[in-house]
């Protein structure tokens, strides 16, 4: 399982040239059908755009997919889907609606406008970086706690949630590669009897 950096929820941006708008709308979707979904509902809220051009990259199966939707060839849905490889970004698509502004913008033109509102709707969204992250409980006496705070924080680990009950329960998530490190700290701090349990590994922001 290896990182990857996409976006969270939905960003946007808006520029114009030349009277034409170019409105770019980006969302999170990590399948076909999400992208599809979100292509959709955006043709569906700008019926009289002159256009809404698309392009998407999903992690699984390195899938990318772009469309002119009636634009020049490769002068509108390569340039978005060039916006999304440059900023690295997978499991996303970025949907620009043009707006007709009575003036032509050949073909260079519309590859700075299309490539400009994508580039400034990824500016403006979430980035994150999805890692492999083990997440797990350890409980300890409520003599340990502190120390085993400091233990987890040590091994950068972080703190999730705790309960308070027969004992203390401390549910972190932590990076797959500091799990050792862990296992030995909190078996010097427990003399042995560390009472650790990890769940499987997903990928998850870090």
């Amino acid at each position: 399982m290896e990182s990857y950096r996409t976006v969270q929820g939905t960003a946007k941006a808006e520029l114009e040239d030349r009277h034409s708008r170019f409105i770019a709308q980006l969302s999170f979707a990590d399948t076909e059908q999400k992208a599809l979904d979100f292509l959709a509902a955006v043709r569906e809220a700008h019926k009289t755009a002159t256009h809404n051009v698309y392009a998407y990259v999903l992690r699984e199966g390195a899938r990318m997919r772009y469309s002119d939707d009636g634009e020049p060839q490769k002068t509108s849905g390569l340039p978005t889907l060039e916006a999304i490889r440059h900023a690295g970004l997978v499991d996303c698509i970025i949907v620009t609606t043009r707006y007709f502004g009575g003036t032509l913008l050949g073909t260079g033109g519309l590859v700075r406008a299309y490539g400009g509102a994508a580039a400034l709707a990824i500016q403006n969204a979430h980035i994150v970086t999805m890692r492999p992250v083990l997440p797990g409980v350890w409980r300890v006496p409520y003599a340990q706690y502190e120390q085993a705070v400091r233990v987890l924080e040590a091994c950068g680990a972080r703190l999730d949630d705790t309960r308070f009950e027969a004992d203390v329960a401390l549910c972190f998530s932590m990076l797959e590669q500091q799990r050792d490190m862990l296992c030995r700290q909190a078996g010097e701090l427990c003399r042995g009897a560390a009472q650790l349990a990890f769940e499987a590994v997903k990928s998850a922001p870090f």
